[in-house]
C-alpha cells in the first residue's frame, strides 16, 4: 500500500496565511523568538494594509488585535437589519404615497385606488397597508473568527461577483500550489491528465449576498438575481473553481460533506485515490464564509453559538471579552463562527520522490463513522469513540505500543458544554484502552473559531507545525478545566508544550472532527521524520539521499516564494477563459484520448476487471 504523502499546504483563516506556517507562528507569538516571528509579522503587515518596512512594537499591537478570534468584522453585530410584518392605519384617513410605475405590484390590491401622473403613480390606500417595517438591532453574538483585518483576497484577481467563500479558495489553493518548490506545469509532465484528483467544497454552500443568501433574499429586499448566483452557491463549487480556473484538471473531482468534518472526509477521498493508484496528486481542502448574521442566528437559535451575554456572566464582568469567546474544555458558552480556507496537496510516494518536494508528513488513513439511532440530529453519539480508537489502533500498529505514546490529539474542541464532557470522555477511554497516561491534547478553535466544513483542515494546518518549530499551541483562552471534564489519562493543554526540537518527541498526531447529523471522522497523520523513515525502509537509503539532495533546490525555491509572500508579492492562481478546450481538441481512439492543453494522452480501460466471473 502507497503511504499518500502531504507534499503541499497553503490557505488563510484568522491567524494568517497557512504556507511558510506564518498562520501556525501567530498562534505561538508570545513564546516563539522574535528572529522567527518577523516574517510573520511582516505577512501580515502586508496583508493588513500596515506598515510594511519597519515592524514596529505599534505595527506589532495592531497585527495582534486584527487578527485571532476578535470582534466580528464582515458585519456590524451592533446594526443588524431586521423587517418585521406590520398593518399600517390612518384610522378614518387614507393612507397616501407616490410610487414609479415600474415598483407597482403586479397584484394590486382591492383597497388601493391609484392615480397616474407622469411615470409616477399616486396611490390612496383605503382601510390598511400591509408593510414590512425595516430596523437595525444588537445581534447576541459579536464574536468571530474573521480573517485578517483590512485583508480582501479578492483585491488580488478578477473576482467580480464572486461569494467571499470562492475567492477564499482561489486564495488558498494558490497558496498551497506555490508551497510545493515545484512548478505546476513540471508536475503536470510526470503524470497523466487524469491522474489528478481535487476534493473540496463548502459545508454551507456558498451562502452571501453574491451567492445563495442573495438569491433567496432577493425577492423580498427588492434585489435582482443574478445569472451566477445559483451556480456559484454549490458546495462543490470550490473544486469546480480549482479545476477550471487555478489548475486547467480534467481530473476526478467532487466533495465528500460531512458537516464539521468534511475536510477529513475529502482528505479521506484524497488518501484513496492515492493508494489505489488512480491519482498521483490530490488537492484536498475546503473553503467556508458563514461570518454572515443571518446563518450565525440560525446557529444561535439552537443553543450553539457564545453570546455575549453568556461570556459577560461567566466572566462576571460588564464587558464582553471576545478574544477569549471559544474556551475549549473549561466552563464555556458555545462555539465562535470563522471563516477560513485550508487546502493540502497529497502525492504518490515515488512522484514526490522523484521531484524532490519537501515531505511535510503523511496522512495514513482517516476513519469514518455514523451514530446510529439518535434522539437529536445535532447531539453527538457513539461514531466519534469508532473513528477515535480506530485511529489510535492503527496509530499503534503503525508506529508500535511505544510510538503510540508520541502522538498528540488535535481535538474538535468546539468550546460548548456539550462538546467539552463528551470528546473528553472519548479521548479519555481510548487512552487508557491503549495505555496512554497522559495524553496530550489541544484546541486550535480557541484562536481562530470554528470554520465549519474546513475546521479539520485548520487543525491539520497547526499539527504540521509542530514539525517545523516544535511547540503544540496549547489553549491559552482558558485558566481551569472544567469540573464534568473527563481527563484521568488526558494532558488538557492550558499552555504551550515543548515537543522536542522539530517536534521531535512527537511521531503522529490523530486529528479529531465531530460534525451535526452523527458525521464523525479521525485522521492519522504522521510526522516527517516518521514518514522519511518509513520510506527509506521502503525504498533504500540511496533513493531517499537523492530525494534529499533534490529536496534542497525545492526548499530554497519554496523559501523564496514565501519571502516575496511575505513582502507582498504574490501569485495569485487565477486563468479565467485561457487554454479552453472544446470539440476539437478532442483526439479518440479505442484505447487512447488525447486533449490538446496536455502532453500525454489519457488511456481507456481496455482490459476486463471482472474476468474472474465469466
Amino acid at each position: 500500500m502507497k503511504l499518500p504523502l502531504i507534499v503541499g499546504i497553503g490557505g488563510i483563516n484568522a491567524a494568517g496565511r497557512s504556507s511558510g506556517f506564518h498562520s501556525y507562528k501567530r498562534m505561538l507569538a508570545d513564546i516563539l523568538p522574535a528572529s522567527e516571528m518577523h516574517s510573520t509579522w511582516q505577512d501580515l503587515a502586508h496583508r493588513m494594509g500596515l506598515e510594511k518596512d519597519d515592524i514596529t512594537p505599534s505595527v506589532i499591537e495592531a497585527i495582534q488585535a486584527g487578527t485571532l478570534i476578535r470582534r466580528i468584522e464582515t458585519f456590524d453585530p451592533d446594526r443588524v437589519l431586521q423587517q418585521y410584518k406590520a398593518q399600517l392605519s390612518a384610522g378614518d384617513d387614507q393612507i397616501r404615497f407616490t410610487l414609479r410605475k415600474s415598483k407597482l405590484p403586479a397584484q394590486i390590491p382591492a383597497n388601493w385606488t391609484l392615480e397616474a401622473t407622469g411615470s409616477k403613480v399616486q396611490v390612496t390606500v383605503q382601510g390598511e397597508l400591509d408593510a414590512l417595517l425595516a430596523d437595525y438591532i444588537t445581534f447576541p453574538v459579536s464574536s468571530g473568527g474573521n480573517i485578517p483585518r483590512g485583508f480582501e483576497p479578492g483585491k488580488l484577481y478578477h473576482s467580480r461577483h464572486h461569494p467571499r467563500g470562492l475567492q477564499l479558495t482561489v486564495y488558498g489553493a494558490s497558496d498551497a500550489l506555490n508551497s510545493l518548490g515545484v512548478d505546476w506545469d513540471e508536475v503536470l509532465q510526470h503524470i497523466r491528465p487524469d491522474e489528478i484528483s481535487v476534493y473540496a467544497g463548502s459545508g454551507l454552500a456558498q451562502i452571501d449576498d453574491q451567492s445563495l443568501a442573495g438569491m433567496v433574499a432577493a425577492p423580498l429586499t427588492g434585489g435582482r438575481v443574478s445569472s451566477k448566483m445559483m451556480a456559484l452557491s454549490l458546495a462543490e463549487m470550490p473544486a469546480d473553481f480549482i479545476n477550471g480556473y487555478v489548475i486547467n484538471s480534467v481530473g476526478t473531482t467532487g466533495t465528500n460533506m460531512g458537516a464539521c468534518a468534511t475536510f477529513l472526509y475529502n482528505l479521506r477521498q484524497g488518501i484513496q485515490d492515492i493508494q489505489s493508484g488512480q491519482a498521483k496528486v490530490v488537492i484536498v481542502g475546503n473553503a467556508e464564509a458563514p461570518v454572515v448574521s443571518e446563518i450565525m442566528e440560525g446557529f444561535r437559535i439552537m443553543g450553539a453559538l457564545a453570546e455575549d451575554e453568556q461570556l459577560k456572566a461567566l466572566d462576571q464582568s460588564e464587558t464582553v471579552d471576545n478574544r477569549r469567546a471559544c474556551r475549549p474544555f473549561s466552563d464555556n458558552a458555545g462555539f465562535t463562527m470563522a471563516e477560513s480556507a485550508q487546502f493540502t496537496v497529497l502525492m504518490d510516494e515515488e512522484l514526490a520522490l522523484k521531484l524532490g518536494v519537501t515531505i511535510y508528513g503523511s496522512a495514513a488513513d482517516v476513519f469514518i463513522n455514523a451514530d446510529g439511532n439518535k434522539k437529536s440530529i445535532s447531539a453527538p453519539g457513539v461514531g466519534n469513540y469508532v473513528t477515535v480508537a480506530k485511529a489510535a489502533a492503527l496509530a499503534q500498529a503503525v508506529l508500535g505500543p511505544d510510538g503510540v505514546q508520541k502522538t498528540f490529539v488535535q481535538a474538535h474542541g468546539t468550546g460548548t458544554p456539550q462538546n467539552r464532557v463528551t470528546e473528553s470522555h472519548i479521548l479519555n477511554e481510548v487512552a487508557k484502552t491503549f495505555g496512554i497516561s497522559n495524553w496530550p491534547v489541544t484546541a486550535i478553535k480557541s484562536y481562530v473559531g470554528h470554520s465549519m466544513s474546513a475546521a479539520a483542515g485548520d487543525q491539520l494546518m497547526a499539527s504540521l507545525g509542530v514539525w517545523q518549530y516544535g511547540w503544540i499551541p496549547g489553549i491559552k483562552t482558558i485558566d481551569h478545566i472544567a469540573d464534568d471534564v473527563h481527563q484521568s489519562n488526558l494532558n488538557i493543554l492550558m499552555d504551550h508544550y515543548f515537543a522536542g526540537t522539530a517536534g521531535d518527541d512527537m511521531q503522529g498526531v490523530i486529528i479529531n472532527a465531530k460534525g451535526f447529523g452523527g458525521n464523525n471522522a479521525s485522521a492519522l497523520v504522521l510526522s516527517p521524520q516518521k514518514t522519511l523513515s518509513m520510506l527509506e525502509k521502503k525504498y533504500g537509503h540511496v533513493a531517499v539521499a537523492e530525494y534529499l539532495a533534490r529536496n534542497v533546490k525545492v526548499r530554497e525555491v519554496s523559501a523564496s516564494r514565501d519571502q516575496r509572500a511575505c513582502q507582498g508579492e504574490e501569485e495569485i492562481r487565477y486563468y479565467f477563459g485561457e487554454s479552453v478546450m472544446d470539440e476539437t481538441s478532442v483526439s479518440l481512439t479505442p484505447d487512447s484520448i488525447q486533449l490538446s492543453a496536455f502532453q500525454d494522452a489519457i488511456a481507456l480501460p481496455t482490459a476486463n476487471p471482472y474476468v474472474d466471473y465469466e
